[in-house]
């Protein structure tokens, strides 16, 4: 077994591992293979699956969280493929983690720590950076103890700050607790900066990308935009929020890419994420994106959706986007979900079906929230007409003699200032 350093980057790339699930009776069904979504996590953290180890469970081991003679069939896998890392699709307790390490004589992360370790991998901006070591930082807290084994050492009595017999624990604690309030002040600085940024970009329609990893949320806004996202076939290939215009018909909008949601998202993840997620808490209309290929999309729906109620997202306007139409086998799934989620556009972001379908939607939706203007004014006013012509939609206009009659849309923050150039 491995021994960790303080601060570890939680990277375990190019290491055999073998995946766990513990099953309670009153868990949900999310796939046909419940170790499918932790294969592909994985994967995705470059790790090689050599074992899938599975239980069904009246109730959890309070030690070992599965039971004893799982924890030994885990110990004969390790031995049998050489497996170096041990991980279980559940989020285990600081003691029974280390419980199972020490009888299977191989790494034991869960759920979380995984995460935490693709996000590790995956962050650029230094917005993003902060949010993962702050996450990190906060899981590793309560696993001071097991994670490393020289904290039973008694610190040197002389010029020990606390007093003589403090134990390294408790130093290494307090750095911890220092370097969180420290994280934690860096994201409320960069969060407050972010939100001027947000609220400069008003004058235009606000649109957010919100859905499941791997959705495909980055190949439709390289479909509606050509901004050139990076698109990999992997959980949580982009994780810093991108925004663009998105050029409609008739209208410009604001277009911005979130990172994905996944089913258990740490709440820690969530709540460090929370600058992040400005864009969706800003946002006139979500485009929630889902892949209507896979089995559990309803599941990925209402996984997608508790995180939005999570950072008090819930309430925005929001069209369903069946993604991935072009990879359907099953015709009365696609049916299904269709008649669940009535506000919706089937599109395949990869072929570009149903693109110019959407963008017409969301025209709509915009032109709903606009005022009909029914304006005579004089024709030299050309502040007006200039005005109307780049914030407005001109349905009609006719000049009469000195005068010109408009009919036009117009949002409603916009209104005001028209109606000011129009009095004057």
């Amino acid at each position: 077994m491995t021994e960790r350093t303080i601060l570890d980057q939680l990277s375990y790339r190019e290491l055999p591992a073998i995946l766990v699930s513990a099953t309670l009776p009153d868990d949900e069904p999310f796939d046909t293979d419940p170790l499918n979504e932790l294969a592909a996590l994985a994967d995705t953290g470059g790790m090689d699956v050599v074992g899938r180890v599975y239980q069904n469970l009246e109730r959890i081991n309070p030690r070992t969280y599965i039971g004893k003679g799982k924890v030994a069939e885990i110990a004969e896998l390790v031995k049998d493929t050489g497996a170096r890392i041990v991980i279980f699709d559940n989020e285990l307790r600081p003691s029974q983690q280390k419980n199972v390490e020490e009888a299977v004589k191989a790494d034991v992360i869960d759920r979380t720590e995984l995460i935490l370790s693709i996000f590790n991998q995956h962050v650029r901006t230094r917005q993003a950076k902060v949010q993962v070591q702050l996450a990190q930082a906060e899981y590793e807290l309560p696993r001071l103890k097991n994670l490393w084994t020289h904290l039973e050492r008694q610190r040197a009595a002389v010029g020990a700050v606390g007093g003589a017999g403090e134990r390294q624990i408790e130093t290494d604690r307090r750095l911890l607790r220092n370097r969180i309030s420290a994280l934690k002040k860096e994201l409320q600085d960069i969060g407050r900066r972010r939100a001027v940024e947000v609220e400069r970009r008003h004058e235009l329609f606000q649109v957010s990308i919100v859905g499941y990893t791997n959705a495909g949320k980055s190949t439709l806004m390289n479909a509606l935009t050509d901004e050139g996202v990076l698109t990999e076939d992997k959980l949580f290939a982009t994780l810093d929020t991108r925004t663009c215009v998105w050029k409609l018909p008739d209208h410009k909008v604001l277009l911005s890419d979130t990172v994905g949601f996944i089913r258990n998202l740490p709440h820690r993840l969530v709540a460090s994420f929370h600058a992040t997620l400005e864009e969706v808490l800003h946002a006139d209309l979500l485009l929630h994106v889902v892949d209507a290929s896979h089995p559990a999309a309803i599941e990925m729906v209402n996984a997608v959706n508790s995180v939005l109620k999570e950072v008090g997202a819930d309430d925005r306007r929001t069209l369903m986007v069946l993604n991935k139409i072009d990879n359907i086998q099953d015709q009365p799934q696609l049916t299904h979900l269709q008649m669940t989620y009535p506000e919706h556009i089937a599109v395949s972001a990869k072929t570009g079906e149903g693109i110019t379908e959407l963008a017409n939607k969301v025209q709509e939706v915009v032109e709903e929230r606009e005022t009909a203007l029914d304006w005579t004014f004089s024709a030299g006013n050309g502040k007006l007409l200039a005005y109307l012509q780049q914030h407005g939609k001109i349905l009609d206009i006719n000049y009469e003699d000195s005068d010109v009659h408009v009919k036009a849309l117009i949002e409603p923050r916009y209104y005001g200032v028209a109606a000011a150039l129009k009095d004057a």
